[in-house]
């Protein structure tokens, strides 16, 4: 079937406001590792895709998924031990004031739920966000988005804040300590407001690599400083984990821990069943008892039998495969290689990211920095042409974004390297 006829398919049943990416989408049918193949039977490196996390069908996880399957998946309100096992195994990752885990069936779920426990801990309604973030699709999660077109728009109870770069043109020849102190409060002014308007603080939400607003070089003591200004006027803090956690960034096995700081919630979405639905909620004992003491609360799928055989099992490959200490060094190799490549072009920013998650700024003015979609949307299609799939990111959609699956390997990156430099060469002149 043509692609022209499937997306006519599409149309006349999902709808057009579903996105698709690139100008002509792509009908993919094979997934394998860090491939990807089209209808057509030509190849694409996957170097966009997180939720496929120890790659697309990895062979461990399809034989977990149906040896479960074909033995038993049942509702979570009966005991199982696959279940606890893999409660225990997941929690072991944490510090251990992390003690308790709620699960869920996508990071949506996952942050709505913490909000919700933190919203009966606190009795304060009041929520803050990063000015350019999205953390999924719910009516409250749609309330507090800042980095898509939402027809609800920021609830009143939702106060935003800029994040800064030190990367940034304004932030030249200033210190990280001024940047940090002048970010911090525009933090203050969101939480006096929320407290003068009534109401209070609930919670703050963070991604730790601050991956939709374009990968920032945030100064040391930022994120820190968030917490202890939240914490001290009576609010909780989420760290939201589905983009930077399980290892995706080399140094650390979750994002939040290259900072100061243990969150109150960790929230998780389907990278941890490697795209199978699943999710979860890790927190404290005592929020999750006192939640636990006024709510009757079950999720009838979320962690069953299947959905914890597929967890356990991707977690064992992290381990068995060493894919932290790959995405560290593979990651450090793909940065030096880019920062060539950036460093020889002048409308081409700093590298940003770490691990297996990074990306760098196209601009039209490097001198001022003034962003260029326009310029980055082409490379990306031109990426495309080459075999390749990436995406974009940041406040313009000018950041180019790489994230592959923590699967790729030494011998994938000149496909990966070398079609990036191709498509800037040819793109960029």
């Amino acid at each position: 079937m043509s692609n022209s006829a499937l997306l006519a398919r599409r149309f006349a049943t999902i709808g057009r406001h579903s996105p698709l990416f690139y100008e002509e989408p792509i009908h993919l049918v094979q997934g394998s590792g860090v491939w990807l193949t089209d209808v057509t039977g030509r190849r694409y490196l996957d170097a966009y895709n997180n939720v496929p996390h120890v790659g697309h069908a990895h062979p461990r996880v399809v034989e977990a998924l149906r040896a479960q399957a074909s033995t038993l998946n049942i509702h979570t309100r009966y005991l199982n031990e696959r279940v606890v096992e893999y409660a225990e195994e997941l929690l072991a990752r944490f510090e251990p004031e992390l003690d308790r885990v709620l699960f869920a069936n996508s990071g949506s779920e996952a942050n709505e739920l913490a909000f919700r426990i933190a919203r009966q801990h606190t009795q304060a309604t009041g929520i803050l966000v990063t000015d350019f973030s999205y953390h999924g699709n719910t009516t409250l999660l749609a309330g507090i988005t800042t980095g898509l077109k939402t027809r609800e728009g920021l609830a009143p109870n939702v106060r935003s804040f800029p994040v800064p770069d030190l990367d940034a043109a304004a932030n030249a020849g200033r210190t990280p300590e001024e940047v940090r102190e002048e970010a911090l409060i525009h933090v203050d002014r969101a939480i006096a407001e929320l407290i003068r308007e009534g109401h209070g603080v609930c919670a703050v939400i963070l991604e730790s690599i601050f991956s939709t607003e374009g990968l920032p070089t945030v100064p040391e003591g930022y994120v820190e400083g968030i917490a202890a200004r939240v914490r001290a006027a009576g609010g909780l803090v989420i760290g939201d984990e589905v983009q930077a956690g399980l290892g995706r960034i080399g140094s650390h096995f979750w994002g939040y821990q290259r900072y100061d700081l243990v969150p109150d919630f960790v929230t998780l979405g389907k990278p941890l069943g490697n795209g199978h639905p699943l999710a979860a909620v890790v927190t404290r004992e005592a929020l999750l008892e006192e939640f636990g003491t006024y709510n009757e609360f079950f999720n009838t799928f979320a962690g069953n039998p299947v959905s914890s055989a597929v967890g356990l099992e991707v977690l064992s490959i992290i381990d068995d495969e060493q894919l932290v200490s790959r995405s560290k060094r593979l990651g450090s190799t793909i940065r030096a290689e880019l920062t060539t490549l950036t460093d020889s072009h002048d409308l081409l920013g700093p590298v940003k990211g770490d691990g297996l998650f990074f990306g760098f700024s196209v601009f039209q003015d490097p001198e001022h920095q003034v962003p260029d979609p326009v310029a980055t949307k082409q490379l990306v299609e031109a990426i495309k042409t080459r075999d390749v799939l990436l995406s974009k990111i940041g406040p313009t959609g000018s950041v180019l974004k790489i994230r592959p699956p923590l699967a790729i390997e030494d011998s994938h990156l000149p496909l990966l390297l070398g079609a990036i430099r191709d498509a800037v060469a040819n793109t960029m002149r």
